[in-house]
């Protein structure tokens, strides 16, 4: 997870905005994507290695991202029920 300035279309800049990078699971729905974020770290008590992961409901206005693609997301504003992220842009595509 990072903070980011990110510059909007009027130029202005925008911060502290996460941004995390998943892997597309679904799109199924009209403007709207499923990413999987998984995350490792050490147990703070046994110092074991621990990998979770979360889904994520995002924002795809053009519907650009297929299943298997690598993705950048940035949280936003609420959308719709469960909709708070937004795609950044595609890191890697999927052949």
């Amino acid at each position: 997870m990072s903070a980011e300035t990110v510059e909007t279309k009027a130029g202005l800049t925008r911060s502290n905005r996460r941004t995390l990078a998943g892997v597309v699971k679904a799109a199924k729905t009209a403007k709207t994507i499923r990413v999987t974020v998984t995350r490792d770290f050490k147990h703070p008590k046994y110092e074991k290695r621990v990998r979770r992961t979360r889904n994520y409901v995002v924002h795809d206005e053009k519907g650009e991202a297929k299943p298997g693609d690598m993705v950048e997301i940035m949280e936003t504003r609420k959308l719709s029920k469960t909709k708070n992220w937004r795609l950044i842009g595609i890191l890697k595509r999927v052949e």
